[in-house]
């Protein structure tokens, strides 16, 4: 018997729709729900245990994978089956992971995961952007304590219209592609890219997707209500004692103002609060450390951020002595490392990336293999955050989600600045070697210097930078290029890239509820004059890309040839290729695209990326009718002489004995000799022997006095009269015969 189910509907305004339903699978998880678009499906479950965690934190997992089998397809690899998560659902975690956790109570230390399944794919769905609502529907189903629902949706403007979470093909066509996630009356996720937008319309789509998120939360209260609301379940809540905070304050507050005031460097901040802790627990007995040491320190954490929150807000100034609005020193170096195809350092502050560029062809593209998604990118960005350059040290246990989700920022911001006409494979790797305060927004300037190093005729350069905002609900403080520390006590962080002339990237997460759009607009706009002068600074140091790659790296260039001479090139077995690419030290790489062979060479040489070029002219080259070439004999023979075209070396053609000269010539040798190079005339096929004609006579000027030859006159001539006989003589016996029947009738 199928169990009961519910349902609820959210109506979008393009007549599309997205269902939750609850009720028929995963009914042993806590909170369990299919959301629905077109064909489309997600399964999400949520599960909390309800035995504590001994960690120290709040351990969140946030799940998302794609099934192969949800598009009809299987996994790639050996053991065709589904391993570990690729970027693209990392990513999506991230998104989901963002908005959820500080939602749940910050003294919850419960197990808590959060699966998100594709269960069905639908071309025309993305369905990243149902995640954080499934996410959040499964939760309002559970007894899991969680403040308020949420949701996400991704936003595009096609020809100047919002549209609500758009299928990938038209967000080819948009200039904003934004996931918004929000509670009902609080924006608190952005990420996404755009194509040199205004803060304005940043600021207006944002507005259009927190209106369609709103009808989302409230589908997701009606399905809960129709299910029936679950208790929310006890759990232990962290103990308070506001006599000993009190005390902790008053021991604590002053010496963490005027060390936030004296403007020292990270590590020496870090130790003067340190002692300053110390000096606090020193006040305290054995036995009250062992019975409230993590009490107080928590405490400790506590009177800190309010402390350095209030020199901001009251003074306008910062951990490191900025105003507000101050960005830190910059100094930037191209050229650094000299092997390398391109590389840039750049260091603000206590922060330092250094960028390389690697160029390559078509085959070394980053290719895309998820069930909702396939092809290849031919730029891509890598971002390492090694830990030394926090000066911690710690195992690597490969590419980390933070790595990946930083990286893709990056990524998003620069791509669109790569010349649609680019012919490389372009790898940007940014190495982290200082980090305090937005090593991602350090990657985008570093890597803008290298690709423009390299010689990559971006169309802009591209800088980036991180932001903050402090509030106590009077007052507000936005802050330009954040410091790690800023970045954990503040409200809001935001990393904003753009050229001169817009946005072009973003990456929010906000903390306060409420913010007004009047202060999100202000701070984006504080946030484009400290881009604009850290824009300066690398324009200072490389106005404009060079004009060509350098000399060790490799030049690339392109060539079109009919389909019909893919195999030529080629050879048998692939072995003209090889032998062209073992010759000249290249590499070749053939497509087909649209009935053409797209051919890419790479190699350092440029001599001998010509020499691949005039072997691949000479296999494709066809001559025109009428049109003089060239050409050298390299055979002799009794009835003519073998010409090889000069333009396309090992293409050779007939020139015979009667096309030499308009004189009569008994031997060939009287006219032309081996190795002779001349001009001939192309006359197209024969159609006699159906090759290739060429004539010397053609192009030479007739000798005074000169007649040819007259016609043969077929009526005179002995064939004809032969002919002639015989139909008569055929005739004549036919009409023989019929009278010698008729006669013996």
């Amino acid at each position: 018997m199928i169990p009961k189910t519910f349902k609820e509907v959210i109506n979008l305004e393009d007549g599309r729709s997205i269902s939750i339903e609850t009720g028929k699978l995963a009914k042993q998880a806590h909170g369990s729900v299919v959301v629905q678009m077109g064909d489309a499906m997600l399964l999400c479950t949520v599960v909390s245990n309800y035995n504590k965690s001994t960690a120290d934190f709040f351990p969140l997992t946030v799940d998302y994978r794609e099934k192969f089998a949800a598009a009809g397809r299987y996994p790639g690899g050996f053991f065709k089956r589904e391993a570990r998560p690729s970027d693209g659902e990392v990513l999506v975690m991230r998104i989901v992971d963002r908005v959820l956790r500080p939602l749940f109570p910050s003294d919850y230390r419960y197990e808590t995961q959060v699966m998100i399944q594709l269960m069905s794919h639908d071309e025309e769905v993305m369905p990243d952007a149902l995640a954080g609502l499934a996410a959040s529907a499964a939760l309002q189903l559970s007894d899991i304590p969680f403040e308020t629902p949420i949701s996400e949706a991704r936003v595009g403007r096609i020809n100047g219209e919002f549209v609500i979470n758009p299928s990938r093909s038209q967000l080819a066509e948009s200039d904003i592609d934004m996931v918004i996630g929000a509670s009902a009356d609080s924006v608190m996720m952005v990420e996404g890219e755009m194509k040199e937008i205004s803060e304005e319309e940043m600021a207006e789509a944002i507005k259009f997707a927190h209106e369609a998120i709103k009808q989302q939360i409230e589908a997701q209260k009606r399905l809960a209500d129709a299910v029936g609301r679950k208790p929310v379940r006890e759990y232990a809540v962290a103990e308070s004692d506001e006599d000993l905070f009190a005390k902790v304050r008053e021991a604590a507050y002053q010496k963490i103002y005027d060390i936030a005031k004296g403007a020292y460097s990270k590590h020496e901040r870090s130790d003067a609060f340190s002692a300053v802790k110390d000096e606090v627990l020193e006040m305290f007995s054995e036995e009250e450390l062992e019975e409230k040491k993590d009490l107080i320190k928590n405490y400790f954490n506590k009177v800190e951020k309010e402390a350095v929150r209030e020199l901001t807000l009251a003074e306008g100034l910062r951990l490191d002595g900025r105003k507000t609005d101050e960005i830190r020193p910059i100094w930037c170096e191209i050229d650094y490392l000299p092997s390398v195809h391109g590389s840039a350092l750049f260091t603000r502050g206590e922060t330092q990336a250094l960028a390389t560029v690697t160029l390559g062809t078509s085959r070394e593209a980053n290719m895309i293999d998820m069930p909702t998604h396939q092809g290849e990118e031919t730029f891509y960005l890598h971002y390492n955050f090694p830990p030394f350059s926090t000066g911690e040290a710690y195992p690597i246990r490969g590419t980390s989600r933070r790595e990946i989700g930083h990286g893709n920022l990056a990524q998003r911001a620069l791509k669109g600045m790569i010349p649609e006409d680019c012919p490389y494979t372009v790898r940007v790797v940014s190495e982290v070697l200082e980090s305090n305060g937005s090593s991602s927004m350090a990657t985008v300037c570093a890597g803008t210097m290298a690709m423009m190093d390299a010689g990559i005729q971006m169309k802009k350069p591209v800088s980036g930078i991180a932001m903050g905002l402090i509030s106590d609900g009077d007052r507000y403080a936005v802050l330009s290029d954040i410091l790690g520390d800023e970045d954990h006590l503040g409200d809001m962080d935001f990393k904003v890239t753009g050229t001169a002339d817009g946005i072009t990237a973003c990456q929010m997460d906000i903390k306060v509820k409420g913010l007004s759009y009047e202060i999100l607009v202000k701070a984006l706009k504080q946030a484009r004059a400290g881009r604009l002068h850290i824009l300066d600074k690398l324009t200072d140091t490389i106005a404009e890309p060079k004009p060509s790659v350098k000399a060790h790296a490799p030049k690339m260039e392109k060539v079109e040839i009919p389909g019909e001479f893919i195999g030529a090139v080629i050879g048998p077995g692939g072995k003209v290729i090889q032998e062209m690419q073992k010759e000249t030290g290249t590499t070749i790489v053939i497509e087909e695209v649209e009935e053409m062979g797209i051919i890419e060479i790479l190699g350092v040489n440029q001599e001998m990326i010509d020499e691949v070029k005039k072997r691949i002219k000479a296999i494709t080259f066809k001559p025109e009718v009428g049109k003089v070439y060239e050409v050298k004999v390299v055979k002799m023979l009794d009835f003519g002489a073998v010409v090889e075209y000069k333009e396309a070396k090992g293409n050779e053609v007939l020139l015979h004995v009667s096309e030499l000269a308009w004189e009569r010539t008994e031997n060939v040798s009287d006219v032309v000799n081996m190795g002779d190079e001349f001009e001939v005339k192309y006359l197209g096929i024969d159609p006699k022997t159906r090759k290739p004609k060429v004539s010397r006579k053609a192009i030479l000027p007739k000798p005074e006095g000169f007649q040819s030859r007259p016609p043969r006159d077929r009526d005179n001539n002995r064939d004809g009269g032969r002919r002639d006989n015989r139909d008569n003589r055929g005739r004549d016996d036919r009409s023989r015969g019929n009278r010698d029947r008729n006669d013996r009738n």
